[in-house]
């Protein structure tokens, strides 16, 4: 069976709400999950996945969270090819650099040679029934670029 590996980075509870929906998709699809906080894992890991998903919040305006940098790093020296990457993540319309955050990882997967499976998924602080679709929607279509 495939498995889908999410690493997430959550402050305030959003974001792994985010990684949970989208866990939750894909076992509702049959796909095997790995979910970890993002100081639990290292990079490498994703070696070992056949999707690799990063659920991650922007910080103030645009910056990355300080304890996903080092992941955010390591990644870019990985060669993913052959795996489906996706990334969602939340952030706060208030600042001029919405989900940054969600953009960066989705820059750093790419340098890693990884197919991109879905859009990335952007949630305005937390996950309402709108996002909720979105987020399921993201899953199929990372289960669906796995089956071709």
């Amino acid at each position: 069976m495939a498995l889908a590996k999410i690493v997430y980075a959550s402050m305030t509870g959003n974001t792994e709400e985010i990684a949970d929906i989208v866990a939750e998709a894909f076992e509702n699809l049959d796909i095997d999950v790995e979910i970890n906080e993002c100081t639990q894992v290292d990079a490498n890991e994703f070696e070992e996945a056949d999707i690799c998903v990063i659920a991650t919040y922007t910080y103030d305006d645009g910056d990355l969270p300080a304890e996903i940098v080092d992941l955010y790093e390591e990644l870019q020296e990985l060669n993913l090819s052959e795996k489906i990457y996706g990334v969602c993540g939340s952030g706060d319309t208030f600042y001029d650099e919405f989900c940054k955050s969600v953009d960066d990882f989705d820059a750093a997967f790419a340098k890693t040679g990884a197919i991109k499976g879905a859009e990335s998924v952007k949630v305005d602080l937390n996950a309402e029934e709108e996002d909720i679709e979105k987020l399921e929607i993201f899953a199929k279509e990372l289960v669906s670029k796995l089956e071709k």
